[in-house]
């Protein structure tokens, strides 16, 4: 997965953060650690429940804005349709 768009979330129906990246794994390990400063370690952002592979960072970053445009019910459903329980998704 060279670049991806993702949502994290505090909890089901919890708080919610989009972001983009070039190494998911890396990057989530950093929000679960806390080492990400700002937003996701105040509100404790730290379960990935949503993801979605790119080949271009342009691509993703379209994604991502576009995302963070929707609406929060249309966010709530994106994640759903693939994770109905808001499941941590692992990526081992």
């Amino acid at each position: 997965m060279p670049y991806a768009t993702y949502i994290m979330a505090s909890r089901k129906h919890g708080t919610l953060y989009i972001g983009v990246t070039n190494d998911l794994a890396r990057r989530v390990w950093e929000h679960k650690e806390g080492l990400v400063k700002g937003f996701t370690k105040q509100y404790r952002v730290d379960k990935l429940v949503y993801a979605q592979a790119y080949d271009d960072v342009r691509d993703a970053i379209q994604r991502e804005k576009q995302l963070k445009k929707w609406n929060r019910a249309w966010k709530i459903q994106l994640i759903e349709e693939t994770n109905p329980e808001w499941d941590d998704i692992d990526l081992c």
